[in-house]
């Protein structure tokens, strides 16, 4: 299992880890921030434990953030 953390107030909703990964990462409508999916927030940081199968396309999200808010851990 890994998990990943967004910090997700610092973003700027520019959309690159929706269009990388669209079945972890969706844009809100109410704020225009992305939001991932199935996250729980605690303290300002939104976090969620996927499979090893997701490490890869979620590596490419983090990667592709400008603002660097998108850490993979495990």
């Amino acid at each position: 299992m890994i998990t990943i953390t967004q910090q997700r107030l610092k973003c700027i909703g520019c959309n690159y880890c929706v269009e990388v990964a669209p079945h972890r990462w969706q844009m809100s409508k109410k704020d225009g921030r992305s939001q991932l999916i199935d996250s729980r927030e605690r303290r300002g940081f939104w976090s969620v434990q996927v499979s090893e199968e997701e490490r890869e396309i979620n590596e490419k999200a983090a990667k592709l953030c400008p603002v660097k808010i998108i850490q993979l851990r495990g």
